[in-house]
């Protein structure tokens, strides 16, 4: 199968973008919401969809966490997006400040450049990405995969505001995505093709072709490599949506808010050592597994 191209995944760097902050009166609002909408005209039917979701994950994230942050979701036209954002791609959900999290309201060429020539693809995998990945109007794309990381987003959200000392950035990554999968596979595990497949096939791909695998090169190197080697951060990402997974299938949702606890509480910051036993201790034995077994699970 040939290697899927993973470019930088939207805003996993929590890309906080500080240019182009513009006022929304130029936008059509949503109201009633769990957090404020606004929309680029002629997209209120996508607007109120995403939005729904946002709501639906607000809500149960709450419940998990007792918190509850202050987000503005602006759901913006291609046409609109450098009104007020200067994030350059078209499609990649980033946050404009640590509450202002923006989407793209429509499908683009970002989304489609996910994915690989199917007819490199093994009929299994070729099968399972028609199926996942397709639009209602039969094209396919990537923007099932993509509507759900603005959940991810969202849970950068509640700790960033809960101001919680996440010890390493790649923990303050995992920490989102099993706030993501504990939501997607509580209330809507239809969706749950849509957010492991594509993180599934680049893990499979192995990892000859990345300069850094280690969680130490990610900590150290973490600018670096999210803006210099994006395919390798794609990886790792792909990497914590996996285990973001096992660690559900694992200790289910109560881990969410026992990290929670956990990274509120301990506001010192622990050595690698410390940390696994921390983990182990407050959370579950699947997340320190997957600090003391990440190099053995690096697929080369």
């Amino acid at each position: 199968m040939k290697k899927v191209i993973f470019l930088s995944m939207p805003a996993i760097l929590f890309l906080v973008n500080t240019g182009n902050t513009q006022p929304f009166d130029k936008l059509n609002q949503l109201k009633d919401h769990a957090v404020q909408v606004y929309y680029s005209s002629g997209f209120e039917s996508r607007a109120s969809s995403i939005t729904k979701r946002v709501d639906k994950a607000m809500a149960y994230y709450r419940q998990l966490l007792d918190f509850k942050p202050a987000v503005t979701l602006l759901v913006l036209s291609q046409a609109d997006w450098s009104t007020y954002t200067n994030f350059p791609v078209y499609g990649m959900p980033h946050y404009n400040n640590d509450k202002t999290l923006i989407v793209a309201a429509e499908d683009n060429a970002f989304w489609k450049s996910f994915l690989p020539p199917l007819n490199q693809l093994t009929p299994e995998i070729r099968k399972q990405v028609e199926t996942v990945y397709r639009r209602p109007d039969g094209s396919l794309s990537m923007e099932a995969f993509f509507d759900l990381l603005a959940l991810h987003e969202l849970g950068h959200a509640f700790h960033f505001q809960g101001k919680l000392n996440m010890q390493r950035k790649w923990m303050g990554e995992l920490f989102v995505n099993i706030l993501l999968h504990t939501y997607i596979a509580e209330n809507e595990p239809a969706s749950l093709p849509a957010l492991t497949l594509f993180p599934q096939m680049v893990i499979s791909n192995g990892t000859k072709e990345f300069t850094y695998t280690s969680l130490e090169d990610v900590e150290e190197r973490y600018d670096e490599i999210g803006k210099q080697h994006a395919k390798n951060y794609g990886w790792y990402q792909s990497r914590w949506h996996a285990a973001a997974g096992t660690i559900y299938d694992a200790a289910g949702k109560s881990v969410c808010r026992k990290l929670w606890n956990a990274f509120n509480e301990k506001k010192e910051r622990m050595t690698d050592e410390q940390l696994v036993i921390f983990l182990e201790k407050a959370a579950d034995k699947s997340v320190a597994d997957l600090v003391k077994n990440w190099d053995r699970d690096t697929k080369k």
